[in-house]
């Protein structure tokens, strides 16, 4: 293995989480055994990789020891993958590790309290082993705007790993972690995933609680897992989904029967799945090694018995600059409470300065590049004048995005594309354009602007990069088990190729 390549393939280190939790809760295996093999990995290649901003293995280990001894005392395992450890982004609140979002603002700060998900991953006796990087506030799609360094591709150490989530994509295929829990606003668990081989999930908008989850953009913003199996995807997604009195924005719905779908899938059969292509996705600027890939991946469902019928989504169009307008408005407003008066970093409070200079200190030394960016366009586009020019405008765009998704429904099951339009691209080849970055989450986002459920599920490698491709699935408002279903299957069949 070369010095630029640091993938995970041999030992515990290397087997599902499905299988891990198997052989956990049949004692051939302890959890703090498989709790150190990542640990172990973690030391052993995290300095190449960075992809953690916080290391929790007193914690991680305590979990796991509580697991073994329950397990040992004859006790039910607390959930289908107790025992086995994850990887969590830094915008989860944590009351025994830091929560930074990635940001000088946050450095060092602890919650009083654990994110919903945080504590569901408690109940489940799943050990977090850390913090993973991202882009700050989860802005961006490399995480090259981390205050703390970028996360670099273990295919490629002079590639992204994409972004926001980064971290966590790169330590499931590293080996470092056999799960993750990200969030994804435009794309920020689904892109990163297509990326580095991994499957990348993001729930149906209010099926996952985001209290306690460090908003960028509120009506976006949406956890969900990241995994290298479509099983564990499912296992995991099915233990941190469910309604939440803490959030205003959880729907009361059952959680969708994903692990059901993950494994009726697993047999390869889509026999009366209708999968639609969306018209618009096929365009210029689509890097032709993708494009390559995902007629292959056409192809290949095709064969499994699924109906592929192209569909019309004229107003996918508008999308991205819809996206960007209504994500900088709610980021001006939720960076609003980052002001150094109530916690987080304060800069020139020496007793002669006025408040609003202290606010103003604080942020402009807080707050990186990115997120200042978007403070600026969000608050331009609300103020007077401009609000229903811009921000009103773009909702209106939303409105007809989802119509399209809706008439589209009406005539398949799932709707499939690339994840991105490229492979993995150079750390800094992008950093100086952010209209090159945005345009990376052009197949992703339109997803988060309906509120809707997405999949990435590895494709194979591109010809002419000989690096990672994803499929995106994409399905109704709660029918998230569809994306399991046909991501199991297809998985099932890349598997048998």
């Amino acid at each position: 293995m070369s010095n630029n390549y640091v993938v995970g393939d041999a030992g515990l280190i290397s087997l599902s989480a499905a299988e891990l939790a198997q052989k956990i809760h049949s004692r051939e295996i302890t959890s703090r055994e498989v709790v150190q093999a990542h640990l172990d990995r973690i030391a052993e290649t995290e300095d190449k990789l960075h992809s953690f901003l916080h290391v929790g293995a007193e914690e991680a280990l305590a979990t796991a020891d509580a697991v073994d001894k329950a397990l040992d005392a004859g006790e039910a395992p607390a959930s289908a993958l107790a025992g086995v450890p994850l990887a969590l982004k830094d915008v989860f609140t944590t009351t025994d590790a830091p929560t930074t979002a990635a940001s000088k603002m946050l450095e060092g700060w602890i919650s009083p309290y654990d994110a919903t998900v945080t504590a569901k991953l408690r109940a489940a006796g799943i050990p977090i082993l850390g913090k993973t990087n991202l882009d700050e506030f989860a802005m961006g799609s490399s995480t090259e705007n981390s205050a703390f360094g970028p996360t670099h591709n273990p295919y490629n150490l002079e590639l992204t790993a994409g972004g926001s989530g980064g971290g966590g994509a790169a330590a499931l295929i590293s080996g470092q972690a056999p799960l993750g829990i990200g969030s994804d606003t435009g794309g920020s668990i689904r892109q990163p995933a297509a990326l580095t081989n991994t499957v990348g999930v993001k729930p149906t908008y209010g099926t996952v609680s985001r209290y306690g989850m460090i908003a960028s953009a509120s009506s976006l913003d949406q956890g969900g897992p990241i995994a290298r199996t479509v099983l564990d995807a499912a296992l995991l997604h099915e233990i941190i989904a469910g309604h939440d009195d803490f959030d205003a924005t959880s729907v009361n719905k059952p959680v969708a029967p994903v692990v059901e779908a993950a494994r009726e899938g697993a047999t390869g059969d889509l026999k009366g799945v209708k999968v639609g292509v969306v018209k618009q996705f096929n365009r210029d600027g689509i890097q032709p090694g993708v494009l390559e890939n995902f007629e292959a991946a056409v192809a290949q469902l095709k064969s499994q018995g699924a109906e592929v019928i192209e569909v019309d989504c004229p107003h996918f169009d508008e999308a991205l600059s819809a996206y960007y307008l209504i994500l900088a408005c709610e980021v001006s407003s939720n960076m609003a409470r980052f002001d150094g008066m109530r916690y987080g970093m304060r800069v020139g409070d020496d007793g002669t300065r006025s408040a609003d200079d202290v606010m103003a200190l604080s942020r402009a030394e807080g707050l990186g590049a990115e997120v200042k960016r978007r403070i600026i366009l969000g608050t331009y586009a609300l103020s007077v004048g401009y609000y229903d020019a811009y921000y009103l405008q773009a909702q209106r765009v939303r409105t007809l995005i989802a119509q399209d998704f809706a008439k589209a429904y009406e005539q398949v099951d799932v709707l499939i594309s690339p994840a991105t339009p490229t492979t993995a691209f150079k750390l800094g080849e992008k950093v100086d354009d952010p209209l090159a970055m945005y345009n990376f989450d052009l197949f992703t986002l339109p997803l988060n602007l309906a509120g809707l459920c997405g999949m990435t599920v590895p494709s194979g490698f591109a010809a002419d990069t000989e690096l990672p491709v994803g499929l995106q699935i994409m399905a109704p408002a709660f029918q998230d088990d569809r994306l399991y279903k046909v991501g199991a299957a297809f998985e099932a069949a890349r598997k048998k190729a």
